[in-house]
């Protein structure tokens, strides 16, 4: 596949189950190719020519009847045409919601992100250390004690408010959130294949969501020459097109979409990687490809500026680094008021989770 870089393949020796070690890449491969399971299996037959990944015990057969057995594929027309079920996307946005939190986990960058944390309302795993004004029945007790027997031993044994613990909190304020994912021609261009990890993470973020904050919103829309919503069970068959970067009418549709919305929190994040080149006037459009088109350029500042008086914060995740392309985001960022992160393709779940989170912890009254 053009843009694809393999490396050896590297099993996971805790996963004994021969299924469930293909399923994990097999789930790869099908968000690579968009929802095509032909395609996704014939990648995966060629990975297993390379690097044996069966062997007579268990074959590449017994695992697509096991694709079918378990749910994760069906075959409604009886001729070998496989499709993806309900089932298996929901498998993928786990997935995704994993890898991410592995990435996270891994980390040992720092990021620009600064945190304001306080009291809120939800307990989370993460821990610091105690500040005056902190709830009392926040405290890890646990931690705490533990702390005081390093500080101060057994024998003379006290508990100090500097070996206190409490939980980092987050507020339960109900967000309403519009992810814009870029789906312009450039988005694969040049070798570089941008649509698949921007598609993981918004099917990590919605999984992420649903689960932890149900009460939340999450629409999702696609902007190349035009702007449209899609479903969340799309998102493993999203495309780039050949299309330019029509940025007006991704927000427009965004801030459409929000109007309706009843929460006071509302945002706005844009992943692209690439300058507005498109508008639509009419049933026509006015293009251009070549430098800053200052027609394009004020609509699409004009709508950021409006953006920031109706209180909606535009997060904008540039996963190119041409200093052409940030001054654009730059011009962006401060007609809105908002952020922006410049980000390579490894590190774009990192940014958006740590946004995110870090928005929940601040509240509207």
């Amino acid at each position: 596949m053009i843009g694809w870089r393999f490396s050896d393949y590297e099993a996971d020796d805790q996963i004994n189950d021969p299924f469930e070690r293909l399923l994990k890449v097999f789930q790869d491969l099908l968000v690579y190719t968009s929802g095509d399971v032909h395609e996704a299996l014939s990648w995966l037959t060629e990975l297993d020519k390379q690097y044996e990944l069966t062997d007579d015990n268990y074959t590449l057969s017994d695992f697509i009847q096991d694709l079918m057995d378990k749910g994760y594929i069906s075959d409604k027309t009886g001729k070998g045409t496989y499709n993806p079920t309900a089932k298996m996307e929901i498998e993928l946005r786990r997935k995704a919601l994993d890898d991410i939190f592995d990435q996270l986990q891994k980390s040992k960058r720092g990021n620009h992100i600064t945190r304001h944390t306080g009291m809120g309302d939800e307990n989370t795993a993460e821990m610091r250390p105690f500040e005056f004004g902190d709830k009392l029945d926040n405290i890890a007790v646990s931690e705490s004690l533990r702390n005081a027997q390093i500080n101060h031993g057994i024998d003379d044994f006290m508990l100090t408010q500097n070996d206190l613990e409490v939980h980092e909190t987050y507020y339960k304020s109900q967000t309403s959130t519009v992810l814009m994912i870029d789906i312009s021609h450039s988005m694969i261009l040049y070798g570089e294949d941008r649509i698949t990890p921007a598609k993981k993470v918004a099917m990590a973020l919605a999984e992420l969501i649903k689960t932890r904050y149900p009460k939340d919103t999450l629409d999702i829309i696609v902007f190349g020459n035009d702007a449209w919503k899609i479903e969340i069970k799309d998102l493993p068959y999203l495309q780039v097109g050949p299309y330019h970067t029509n940025t007006v009418a991704g927000l427009e549709l965004a801030m459409d979409i929000l109007r309706r919305r009843k929460n006071a929190n509302k945002q706005i994040m844009m992943i692209t990687d690439g300058k507005p080149t498109c508008l639509k006037k009419g049933k026509k459009y006015y293009k251009n490809a070549f430098g800053l088109d200052r027609k394009i350029l004020n609509r699409t500042l004009g709508l950021a500026t409006k953006c920031r008086k109706l209180g909606v914060p535009i997060t904008t995740f540039m996963i190119a680094t041409d200093p052409y392309l940030r001054n654009f985001v730059d011009q962006f960022t401060r007609a809105n008021g908002g952020k922006a992160f410049y980000s390579g393709l490894q590190g774009l779940g990192e940014f958006i989770f740590m946004d995110y989170k870090d928005n929940k912890r601040k509240r509207k009254n």
